[in-house]
C-alpha cells in the first residue's frame, strides 16, 4: 500500500487497552499516514484515566459519549456513526478499529464492501467473528510497550515463536503452503510479495502475532520452504522444501 494512504484510527477505549497505542500507531505508520484519530468513552470516568494521558502527545481527539442508560454502550453507537459518517465524507483508504468487541463485526464488513482497507487491533479475548472480518487483524498484546524488565520476563506474549512453534501451528502451515503454491510458477517458486497479498486478501493473518515483524523473517524462521534470492533485485522467492 503507498505511503499517501490516508488511515483513520477510531478507538473504543472501553474495550481495549491504552498501553498499545504506540505501537498501533507505529504498525499503521507502514501502510500510511494516521491522518484521523478519534478515540471514544466517557472521558468522566475513571477508568479512562491511562488514556487521557495518550491523547495528547499522539494528537488523539477525544470524543464524548455519556451513559444515558445503564446496560446500553453508548460508546459502541457513537463510534459507528462516526464510521460512516467519514466514510461518506472523506477521502479515505483505510480504516483502523482499535477494539476487543464483536459488536463492530457489521461495521467492519460494511466498510470492506466499499472496497477499503479494515486493520483491527484488539486484546487476545476478542472473538473472532470481529477478527476475520478485519483485512489485518492483529493482538495489542503483542505492541504494548514493555518498559519494565521484570515485566518482559513474565509477560511471553510478545515472545517470538520458535521454528518448532511455528511448525506445529497446523493451520499458520497449510496457510503458508497453499499460499506458496497457489503462486507458484512452472519450477515452484513463489515471489514472496504474491505469498504475501495472497494471505492479506484470504485472511486476518499478521506475523505481528507470531512474534515477526515481517513476513519473510517468519518464513526464514520456519524453514519449511527453500529460499532464493535473485540477482535482479525483484526480492526473495520460497519453494515448498518438500518438492
Amino acid at each position: 500500500m503507498p505511503q499517501d494512504t490516508k488511515i483513520a484510527l477510531l478507538i473504543d477505549c472501553d474495550n481495549v487497552s491504552h498501553k498499545s497505542i504506540e505501537g498501533v500507531i507505529d504498525e499503521l505508520s507502514k501502510y500510511g499516514k494516521v491522518n484521523i484519530r478519534h478515540a471514544y468513552g466517557n472521558w468522566k470516568s475513571d477508568s479512562l484515566k491511562g488514556w487521557e494521558e495518550k491523547l495528547h502527545p499522539h494528537a488523539i481527539k477525544p470524543i464524548q459519549q455519556f451513559a444515558y442508560t445503564s446496560g446500553k454502550n453508548a460508546t459502541d453507537a457513537a463510534m459507528i456513526i462516526d464510521a460512516m459518517d467519514l466514510l461518506y465524507t472523506q477521502n479515505l483508504d483505510a480504516f483502523a478499529l482499535m477494539t476487543s468487541d464483536s459488536d463492530f463485526t457489521p461495521l467492519a464488513m460494511r466498510i470492506l464492501s466499499n472496497g477499503i482497507t479494515v486493520y483491527g487491533f484488539g486484546e487476545k479475548k476478542t472473538p473472532m467473528p470481529f477478527v476475520k472480518a478485519c483485512s489485518q487483524f492483529i493482538y495489542t498484546e503483542n505492541l504494548e510497550q514493555v518498559e519494565e524488565q521484570e515485566e518482559k520476563t513474565e509477560n511471553n506474549s510478545n515472545k517470538k515463536k520458535s521454528r518448532h512453534e511455528l511448525r506445529q501451528d497446523a493451520a499458520l502451515v497449510k496457510l503458508l503452503r497453499t499460499a506458496v503454491e497457489q503462486n507458484a510458477d512452472e519450477d515452484g517458486w513463489s515471489h514472496l510479495g504474491r505469498v504475501g497479498q495472497y494471505i492479506s486478501n484470504k485472511t486476518s493473518f499478521s506475523p505481528v502475532n507470531y512474534g515477526y515483524k515481517k513476513l519473510s523473517e517468519l518464513i526464514r524462521v520456519s524453514d519449511l520452504f527453500e529460499i532464493q534470492m535473485k540477482n535482479d533485485n525483484s526480492g526473495m522467492y520460497i519453494k515448498d522444501s518438500r518438492k
